[in-house]
């Protein structure tokens, strides 16, 4: 800088008058054109990439889904004969709560995965789900008591109706009219497949009915939980079996499964025990994957990949348990495919439209 500048410099200062630094215009023009240039659009998931999630979280939630109940018959075939009609089925799912909690904080610990302690806010949001969960199991064995298998199975692809109502009401889905049709042609085929077995009591109705509400209120709200609750999937695997052990445990020594098992030896195995860790095992898995199903598609879609998961779980236990496959069941599947298959066809253009 010059004398003269800095004499001018030193005047405007006494006059009071703002110095401009040096480079001042051109940072003023940078400024300028930062305001003007056209802002950057914030990241687009493609609806491939969504297309793939769900895909992907499917397969996980069928594939851990039918090896959970060819798992748990399993385990049901090793006391069949032992407890003379007797089950000690709740407390097996405590059981498996407790090897999945058991995984999850095995995981935590070493690093592998985050999620804060269980409080009490967390808890109050989540016990709706393990609540829904128990009524579920406990309507589902009654409904069994009372019907025929048939009757159960055409009651439960009403619930899937009833899930799409819930998940147009409470979460403004839009549903093709094509998965109306494809809930049609599975509930026709059930119907048909029941044919010869249809018959119903008041008991029987009621807690096919109780079945259906709870069902549907526990996939429904497990959406709800899932975007409410802030928490990684890691993290409501452990909330999940935390509650449920909380709960179940005092319905398993209401109903003696515990006084059962100590008095039948014959479950005093290491075979036995066996089975039942790698079911806790693939127990953990299901509750992961069931988490992402419902996250990642959507409570109908949930429903219906559960409902489709009975095909490879009738086939699994023809080559493996030597369970007979009628034909009207054999007709059940086929009806039940084409139904799975017009609704991935349903989906797919519904993706389609949003490219």
């Amino acid at each position: 800088m010059t004398a003269e500048h800095r004499k001018a410099s030193s005047k405007d200062v006494e006059a009071g008058i703002p110095l401009e630094e040096e480079g001042d215009d051109k940072k003023n023009e940078h400024l300028q054109e930062d305001v003007d240039a056209p802002k950057k659009p914030p990241p687009v998931i493609s609806a491939a990439t969504s297309s793939t999630k769900a895909l992907t979280a499917c397969g996980m939630y069928s594939f851990c889904s039918v090896s959970m109940v060819l798992t748990n018959k399993s385990l049901a075939s090793s006391y069949d004969t032992s407890l003379k009609g007797q089950d000690v089925n709740v407390l097996i799912v405590v059981f498996q709560a407790v090897v999945a909690v058991f995984c999850v904080e095995t995981c935590r610990r070493l690093k592998w995965v985050e999620y804060p302690p269980l409080n009490s806010r967390v808890a109050r949001l989540w016990a709706p789900v393990n609540i829904l969960f128990c009524f579920m199991l406990f309507t589902g064995m009654a409904s069994l008591q009372y019907n025929s298998v048939p009757m159960v199975t055409v009651f439960k692809n009403i619930t899937n109706i009833v899930v799409t109502i819930g998940d147009v009401l409470y979460f403004q889905t839009t549903p093709e009219p094509l998965v109306g049709m494809a809930f049609l042609v599975m509930l026709l085929g059930a119907i048909f497949a029941a044919w010869h077995d249809i018959y119903i009591t008041a008991w029987g109705l009621f807690w096919m009915c109780a079945n259906c509400v709870a069902t549907a209120g526990y996939i429904l709200y497990m959406k709800f939980a899932t975007q409410t609750v802030q928490l990684s999937k890691f993290g409501m695997v452990f909330v999940n079996n935390v509650l449920a052990i909380f709960f179940l445990l005092p319905a398993s020594l209401v109903r003696g499964d515990v006084t059962t098992l100590l008095q039948t030896n014959s479950l005093h195995t290491m075979g036995y025990f066996l089975k039942n860790v790698f079911a806790g095992l693939v127990g953990f898995f299901l509750n992961f994957a069931s988490l992402n199903c419902v996250a990642a598609t959507g409570p109908t879609t949930y429903a219906i990949v559960g409902s489709l998961n009975k095909i490879p779980v009738a086939i699994f236990g023809y080559l493996l348990f030597d369970n007979l496959i009628t034909p009207e069941s054999w007709f059940f599947i086929c009806v039940s495919m084409c139904g799975g298959f017009l609704y991935s066809y349903a989906k797919i253009r519904s993706n389609r439209g949003k490219l």
